[in-house]
């Protein structure tokens, strides 16, 4: 049988055409479990494609249970095809096109350079030999040291690389976290809206609460403690540390936006004012580089860096190998650190820029709340339509909101600066005032 692709070349990498053909081939029967594939020499010779890239879909394919490898025999077909669900064709959506975002948690498109990073991730798969490897379950042991030394002068954070576990952003990490949280059966978050976060610590059965520091597991975000910017002072900070200390409570610092503070210096981490005793240390890439590079790490006190040494091994990476090897370079070279500089300054030029433009709007003693870091501000507006009814106007307008908080009469909006274009801030803001006129 001759085989082809279900691809133009081009349209996505080859190794993946391969693998979908494969797939495709097995999930319809073509290929009845027990059946031996092609020889990788011979799959090569068919489609005139590299061996390596044939092994390559060969090991994607047998990752996701697709087929096995036999020793001395070759690969071969599992019966996946017959446990697999028949779905019923999903109900298409209208999608519904933003002509203004307030609610986008991206980022501004000018605040990447993704040439370099094109670069980087170019010198990354040129190491053939290197990717023909399933990652390090722990992560990379070069990006860990990096992302060691990095914390280390950026944020206080004195830890050895054999402390940092990488993964494909926070809640994959709070997978591995939960299980070695032995004893431990509540969790206090700071508010509802971390809804990720949460559903992980009640799917291992802790009991969730808010604002509740008589908890065993105390979850905070320290430069992110409302949507509009405000920061942990550092006296609520040595509060928190001795308090943790005092009740053997674990602290989760989710270090989310630290980089964008822009009304006063950067403050300690809890890691760093524990001593790194009682503090795990959250830090994620997705703000500084994009949201779609999913990269987070933590880092783990001594006590639980020697119990999850004793299970790594049973977790997969589930960060790609190639953007680590990049990031690491990225990191090393110092673009980190500029691109970290670059940010802070365009988007407290940004939110000065929103905040004017509500100002000149709404009005200069418009109820306006704003904090020392972050993209947001909070907006309040007299209105007796309600929530529901505005968000219905906004979305036929094509303007997106979100929703902070509402209350009789009036409602409180968080507008992101962060995606939207700076042109765009005065238009966006006047056609939300005729919106609630």
């Amino acid at each position: 049988m001759e085989l082809q692709l279900r691809k133009e070349p081009g349209k996505e990498n080859l190794y993946m055409e391969v693998y979908h053909y494969y797939k495709d081939l097995i999930i319809e029967k073509k290929l009845p479990a027990g059946a031996r594939m092609p020889s990788l020499r011979k799959c090569s010779e068919e489609l005139k494609l590299s061996r390596t890239t044939i092994e390559s879909a060969y090991l994607q394919l047998a990752a996701d249970g697709y087929i096995i490898s036999k020793a001395q025999s070759g690969y071969y077909v599992t019966d996946i095809a017959g446990h697999a669900h028949v779905l019923a064709p999903a109900e298409k959506k209208s999608e519904i096109h933003f002509r203004y975002d307030f609610a986008s948690s991206g980022v501004d498109r000018e605040s990447f350079r993704f040439d370099l990073w094109q670069r980087y991730i170019k010198s990354a798969l040129r190491q053939n030999d290197r990717l023909l490897s399933y990652g390090e379950p722990q992560g990379e042991k070069d990006l860990r040291q990096a992302i060691a030394d990095y914390v280390r002068e950026h944020r206080n954070v004195l830890c050895s690389p054999d402390d940092i576990v990488i993964g494909a952003g926070i809640q994959s990490l709070l997978h591995i976290l939960c299980p070695i949280l032995k004893g431990r059966k509540t969790v206090s978050f700071p508010t509802p809206s971390f809804i990720q976060g949460s559903t992980v610590f009640e799917d291992y059965g802790f009991e969730v609460r808010y604002r509740n520091k008589d908890s065993d597991v105390i979850y905070v975000s320290p430069a992110h403690m409302t949507k509009w910017g405000e920061i942990m002072p550092v006296s609520r900070r040595l509060e928190l540390v001795h308090h943790g200390a005092k009740n053997n409570s674990l602290i989760i610092e989710d270090d989310f936006e630290n980089e964008f503070v822009y009304l006063q210096k950067p403050t300690p981490s809890l890691f760093g004012l524990a001593g790194g005793q009682g503090v795990v240390y959250l830090g994620t890439f997705s703000r500084l580089l994009l949201p779609s590079i999913r990269m987070s790490f933590m880092v783990l006190p001594p006590d639980l860096s020697i119990l999850y040494q004793k299970r790594a091994d049973r977790y997969n990476q589930t960060a790609s190998k190639a953007e680590q090897i990049a990031l690491c370079q990225f990191i090393r070279d110092g673009h980190l650190a500029a691109q970290t500089r670059k940010l802070k300054r365009l988007y407290s030029l940004k939110l000065k820029a929103l905040k004017k433009a509500v100002n000149e709007v709404f009005g200069e003693n418009s109820p306006v709340q704003t904090g020392a870091a972050g993209t947001s501000l909070a907006l309040t507006l007299q209105t007796e339509d309600g929530w529901n009814k505005l968000n219905r106007k906004a979305q036929a307008n094509g303007l997106r909101l979100q929703l902070l908080r509402e209350e009789p009469g009036k409602i409180t909006l968080i507008l992101s600066c962060s995606s939207m274009p700076v042109d765009d801030f005065a238009p966006a803001c006047r056609l939300l005032k005729e919106l609630i006129s």
